[in-house]
């Protein structure tokens, strides 16, 4: 979880009068877990209840298909612009709004997974369904909320909580894989103490996590839109003044980014199992980041990862950069996606461990998810699918 933070105005005890140009702010308090989880109490010149007006979306919800039957998969993000139709607010558009243009691929009752390549501002949105993880994988963008200003950029993992009013700033673009979860996103319980503070044998620390700048944004405005997701659909609530007139905050819970370079891979005399790269944990799924590492350097190691059979899981792997060198012969590059979903037995391609034998690091980064849940596919997924890969085991290198 994020450390304690404390930004702008607050007074020095909780629920007391706080003053503010002859007024009195208003207080807000987000919490999860029913009052007994993280939590941050955030201070308003306005009320953030005060709405005027509730309009209809006129939206799609994205239908994930069965895998059935079962096989695995290996999808091009960047051909999603020449598939898009458009005219959806959560089945994809060709719009480029780093909210509405989402493109879902896969998605089960626990999470979903989207891409988006945008060129536009988003609006204002909330989403109360769960938390956000957000992967920039190129270009950079602003994430402004009522906690202040974020900037982001490629390689950052950017985690949105539940219900915080936000909109994403695009200046130049920026292409993002979007984690939707059911519940919230955290880090691994393993990497803390009962405390919260990140142990000494965690792979990053609190030194690597970026909260928003240390002033509020201090936005004013009437009838302001936002766009709200709850488990049922899109709706808009017309607020009497702008969400971002937060004086001051404190507390754990806030948007942050780590970046997947500063996350440091544990390496062993052995190959080491894929837990030892996990990043997130969320509800009925985790995340891993797999970046450049020396390779397992006993003399008679097998470098390459071993086959194995996703027992209890379906594994997601985005590609972002570098040299896949076990995937070589697969098709599989930067920008790829692969589902290998539990029941199929997948590893390395033919040839790869005789390509291993005299590298001794690997050049690699890329983000994986392994739900708990069999994943779902939606057309757009199946129409950047490549027909051939459920094949490329049994190609010769």
């Amino acid at each position: 979880m994020p450390y304690y933070r404390r930004v702008g105005s607050v007074p020095r005890k909780r629920h007391t009068v706080h003053r503010v140009d002859g007024g009195v702010a208003v207080e807000e308090l987000m919490g999860i877990d029913g009052f007994s989880g993280a939590s941050a109490l955030l201070y308003h010149r306005h009320s953030p209840s005060a709405i005027v007006r509730i309009e209809p979306v006129d939206s799609v919800e994205a239908e994930f298909r069965e895998n059935m039957p079962l096989r695995p998969y290996h999808f091009r993000p960047s051909e999603l612009a020449a598939t898009a139709t458009g005219g959806s607010a959560s089945g994809g558009s060709a719009s480029g709004d780093p909210v509405l243009g989402r493109q879902p691929l896969l998605g089960n009752t626990d999470v979903s997974i989207s891409w988006v390549d945008a060129a536009q501002t988003s609006q204002l949105y909330r989403n109360a369904t769960g938390d956000e993880l957000i992967y920039v994988q190129s270009g950079s963008a602003v994430l402004e909320s009522v906690f202040g200003r974020l900037d982001v950029g490629a390689g950052d993992y950017v985690v949105v909580p539940m219900s915080t009013t936000h909109r994403w700033v695009i200046a130049a673009g920026a292409e993002m894989l979007v984690i939707a979860a059911r519940r919230h996103i955290s880090v691994p319980s393993r990497y803390t103490d009962g405390a919260g503070q990140f142990l000494e044998g965690s792979p990053f620390s609190e030194r690597d996590q970026r909260g928003p700048d240390a002033e509020p944004l201090l936005v004013e405005g009437s009838e302001v839109p936002i766009l709200v997701r709850t488990r049922t659909g899109l709706s808009m609530h017309i607020h009497a003044t702008h969400p971002f007139d937060v004086i001051g905050w404190d507390g754990c819970l806030y948007p942050w980014a780590l970046n997947i370079a500063d996350f440091e891979p544990i390496v062993g005399r052995i190959h080491q199992p894929p837990p030892v790269h996990q990043t997130f944990a969320g509800s009925g799924f985790v995340v891993c980041s797999f970046v450049p590492r020396l390779f397992d350097f006993d003399p008679d190691a097998v470098k390459v990862p071993y086959h194995h059979a996703n027992v209890d899981t379906d594994e997601v792997l985005f590609y972002s950069a570098g040299d896949f060198m076990s995937r070589a012969g697969s098709g599989i590059g930067a920008g790829s996606i692969s589902l290998h979903p539990a029941g199929f037995v997948h590893g390395p391609q033919p040839g790869s461990f005789e390509r291993s034998i005299a590298v001794d690091r690997t050049v690699e980064t890329a983000v994986m998810l392994d739900a708990f849940s069999p994943l779902g596919l939606t057309d757009a997924a199946l129409a950047i699918s490549d027909p051939a890969y459920p094949w490329s085991w049994a190609r010769q290198p």
